[in-house]
């Protein structure tokens, strides 16, 4: 479970949430006063038709003189023409909170992702790979919804409510106070309901991100699946997560569906006093009939709000719920930031110094214990030792994807904490054990590391690295698809494209999680030729799994339970009897032996 979903932090209210929203989303306040204007011209002109009623009614049908057809088709006349003006200015608004709410949450959504990105992989590895997506997805959506469609209420709610209570006191003021008498405890109601949907739905948007996530694994993870024969159990925890969203939904809309019933709850109580009271009015000569039956047009306007309101609780719980989830994704603090103050690395070749350096990630033990360690420039250093020794952290810190918890690493002599992103990534690149490749052809995959490279620089680049003949292998060459995470190629082959991307990046100073598990004889001979060309000519820090990789380097580091133990070239360190690295160097020897 991430600690996104843990935290028991107190939760920020609905107008909390919406200003910080707001703030973050400027181009919703742009022309805003514009779109309140729209409104109060729609709230007026929804007017015409108790305030026509009245006037047919009282004049024109009721009068003195008796009916008077032709007052009543100007009434008529007039109120058309009203009614095509409030249809305007209804469409102009609904237009604009479609077109501006589009546009606003489209920057939110890209700001997001990138704000993603910009957290360190430790960040990111504590989070689900579905809760992630979420946040630029569905959560977002959801506040899209919401401000195109209960938007459009919220905007024109408080014009009518105001605007109907005017007119409503016109009529009777009587009247208008007794239907303010039966809504003020209404407010309560619904400041109580909010608390409780906001929880509701709360829940709704954490069980939609725990699906997604087991949706994505039991897809990205089908292979696996199949080869355990755990189908059944794989089903049984994805049907689990959506059961909990199903019963996470169902509490939220049972909850609303309460709300909808205390809405028309007080439409029809206030239309039982109108009536009542009414009655006593007219027949008291204090109100005529037709300023009973406007009144009564009146009430509607004035409760509609109110009852889609209710109607709409649920929508805007849900779509606040969604965008605290965003926000709290925004303002979390990136644990390993671009230097606002940055330097460029220093021209020239790139040495590495890690100086007294320790690591513990966070509610875990120390994994790295005061590492003190110099590599020189131009140098292939091999980094060995057990699973869980502290190699991969160590490349990690070296590449900046997570800073120490104390001491300094240092490249070209600057601590690595002051060097700039554009120039760490510009100069430093490190290739993942699984190389991880994009949807799309093999050039595209390769030029992600240089664009503007052409077709032909490719195929050198490619020839260079002795791997032109594989390259002729391939159903379309450099346009042959490699799918879904690569997933068209083998392991091996996935490696192979990545060095290539790596070797076309001409990084100074170039760190590698060698993979060669399930490699077959003939790509592992493409990947050890492909390594020696990329390695040549720059300082080169390899995690080594095939210590043939460290009996070709100019120094070996061996780590043990998070201790650097031995440093040296490959011979004197095999040389010490008893020591670390010699008795991994005898068994990495009689398992190739026995292989």
């Amino acid at each position: 479970m991430s600690a996104q979903d843990d935290t028991t932090q107190t939760q920020p209210g609905p107008w909390q949430t919406v200003k910080r929203g707001l703030r973050l989303s400027p181009e919703l306040r742009r022309g805003l006063g514009f779109t309140i204007f729209l409104a109060a011209v729609t709230s007026i002109g929804r007017l015409v038709v108790p305030v026509g009623a009245q006037q047919v009614l009282d004049k024109g049908l009721l009068g003195e003189g008796g009916p008077d057809i032709g007052y009543v088709v100007l009434v008529a006349a007039l109120g058309v023409a009203a009614l095509l003006v409030t249809t305007g200015t209804n469409y102009l608004m609904n237009r604009r909170l479609f077109v501006v709410s589009e546009h606003a949450l489209a920057s939110l959504r890209r700001r997001t992702f990138r704000h993603i990105h910009d957290l360190s992989m430790l960040h990111q590895q504590s989070e689900r790979r579905g809760a992630l997506t979420a946040r630029v997805t569905t959560d977002i959506d959801q506040v899209s919804t919401f401000l195109q469609q209960g938007g459009m209420v919220l905007v024109t709610a408080a014009a009518q409510i105001v605007v109907a209570t005017v007119v409503m006191a016109v009529y009777s003021w009587q009247l208008a106070i007794a239907v303010w008498i039966v809504f003020i405890p209404v407010t309560w109601l619904i400041k109580w309901l909010q608390g409780h949907l906001a929880a509701a739905y709360t829940d709704v948007r954490k069980s939609v991100s725990k699906m997604l996530s087991a949706v994505a694994e039991s897809v990205v993870g089908a292979g696996t699946v199949r080869a355990y024969g755990v189908g059944a159990r794989t089903s049984e925890r994805l049907d689990a997560s959506i059961d909990e969203h199903r019963r996470d939904q169902t509490r939220a809309i049972s909850r609303s569906a309460f709300s909808f019933g205390a809405g028309e709850l007080v439409y029809l109580g206030v239309n039982v006093v109108v009536v009542v009271l009414g009655a006593f009015l007219v027949a008291g000569g204090s109100m005529t009939v037709g300023e009973l039956t406007a009144f009564l047009f009146l009430v509607i306007l004035f409760t509609q709000p109110v009852v889609i309101g209710t109607e709409t609780l649920n929508e805007a719980q849900n779509a606040v719920s969604g965008w605290r989830r965003v926000l709290d994704i925004v303002d979390t603090e990136p644990d390993v930031a671009d230097p606002v103050d940055g330097v460029a690395l220093p021209e020239g070749p790139l040495g590495v110094r890690f100086e007294g350096v320790r690591f513990a990630y966070p509610g875990g033990e120390e994994v790295l214990h005061g590492i003190d360690v110099e590599i020189r420039a131009h140098s292939k250093v091999a980094v060995v030792g057990e699973t869980g020794s502290g190699k991969t952290t160590f490349a990690k810190l070296l590449t900046r994807l997570m800073d120490p918890t104390s001491g300094k690493v240092r490249i070209g002599g600057t601590p690595l904490a002051e060097v700039t992103f554009a120039s760490l990534r510009g100069r430093v690149t490190m290739v993942p054990q699984e190389g991880f490749l994009f949807n799309g052809t093999l050039a595209h995959n390769v030029r992600f590391a240089k664009p503007d490279l052409t077709d032909a620089e490719i195929y050198v680049a490619f020839a260079e690295l002795g791997l032109d003949d594989w390259l002729e292998t391939l159903p379309a060459g450099l346009e042959t698809e490699l799918g879904e995470s690569g997933a068209n190629l083998s392991v091996g082959e996935r490696q192979l494209v990545s060095l290539v991307r790596a070797y076309v990046a001409d990084p100074d100073l170039l760190v590698l999680d060698e993979a060669t598990s399930a490699v077959d004889p003939a790509t592992e001979l493409r990947l050890s030729s492909a390594l020696d060309a990329v390695t040549r000519g720059r300082t080169t820090v390899i995690i080594a799994h095939r210590l043939s990789t460290a009996e070709t380097s100019d120094e070996v580091l061996v780590f043990d339970a998070g201790n650097l133990v031995q440093q040296g070239p490959h011979a004197e360190l095999a040389a010490e009897a008893g020591s670390v690295y010699a008795g991994l160097h005898g068994s990495w020897r009689e398992q190739t032996r026995s292989n």
